[in-house]
């Protein structure tokens, strides 16, 4: 088992063609995922990468049965993208795009409520299951086969806590990049109610960063259903109040947005919370032992 992506998963890449789509596209099929297309407007009934390019994605649902869409369309298109992919029936829609304006992301979350998909980020790194597919721009080789899942909204702490989970002996099943922007496809409680209800995923990893309010409501539903051990980890400890940190959603508003306040509310609902990122891998380790 694995949440969203697999070695089934039919992935589509828009904006295939360009610098950013041919590179990531490469990677991609390089560990192993399913690449059966992709879309640039103009291009359609080209090859590239030795795979079909299609003018849109209904077009390249219809000819490939593409069920997964990652998108690497400049910000002002990006969002139209995303609405593209969801009508067109894809299932898993993975926006690494950054700085699609707030605006554009009301509409676009809105347009897809009541479509039968999941959006993960934008500003995302994506989704990996280990060793089965990667629909994203994480280091493929760091992800080992295990069990235990990851819910980040960094990327780069992504690839440091698959390292460390990897060095503590254990493994992934499947990691999710939730994106640092204000609106978001996922948010962190969502995608921990994923790896919940995967039989193959033991632990959890819930990495989270100042600013907003995801991690104080992924930690108050874990509170109250959750069935597997829970590490995490908020970035921004040091921060000054009012200063963005990299993401547009990392700014501290109020009391309850600081990373003291959100470790705090972590650890009053059964959250085993480290100080450091390289602490994640060792205390799930002992969190599994019954330490």
């Amino acid at each position: 088992m694995s949440v969203l992506v697999n070695k089934h998963s039919r992935v589509i890449v828009q904006g295939f063609t360009g610098k950013e789509g041919t590179f990531h596209a490469s990677q991609m099929i390089e560990y192993g995922t399913q690449v059966v297309g992709g879309v640039t407007p103009g291009k359609g009934g080209t090859k590239h990468l030795d795979r079909p390019v299609f003018n849109t994605v209904e077009q390249a649902v219809r000819e490939t049965g593409a069920d997964v869409s990652i998108i690497f369309v400049p910000p002002a298109f990006a969002a139209d993208s995303i609405m593209e992919a969801a009508e067109a029936g894809i299932k898993v829609i993975v926006a690494i795009t950054e700085g699609i304006p707030v605006k554009d992301m009301v509409v676009a979350k809105n347009y897809i409520k009541s479509r039968d998909c999941v959006l993960i980020g934008p500003n995302c790194p994506g989704v990996i299951t280990a060793e089965e597919a990667k629909v994203g721009i994480m280091p493929g080789f760091v992800f080992k086969k295990g069990t235990i899942g990851i819910v980040s909204k960094s990327g780069t702490l992504t690839y440091e806590a698959a390292d460390q989970i990897v060095k503590a002996g254990l493994g992934i099943t499947t990691a999710i990049g939730i994106g640092g922007d204000p609106i978001i496809g996922t948010p962190t409680r969502e995608a921990v109610k994923m790896l919940m209800a995967d039989p193959e995923t033991e632990g959890i990893v819930m990495i989270g960063e100042i600013g907003g309010n995801y991690e104080a409501l992924a930690a108050e539903w874990i509170k109250e259903n959750g069935t597997k051990p829970v590490v995490g980890f908020i970035a921004g400890e040091t921060a000054p109040k009012g200063r963005t940190m990299g993401h547009a959603g990392a700014i501290v508003g109020g009391k309850d947005d600081t990373a003291q306040a959100k470790k705090a509310i972590m650890r009053e609902c059964g959250i085993h919370v480290v100080d450091s990122p390289a602490e994640i891998g060792k205390r799930m380790a002992e969190v599994l032992k019954g330490l």
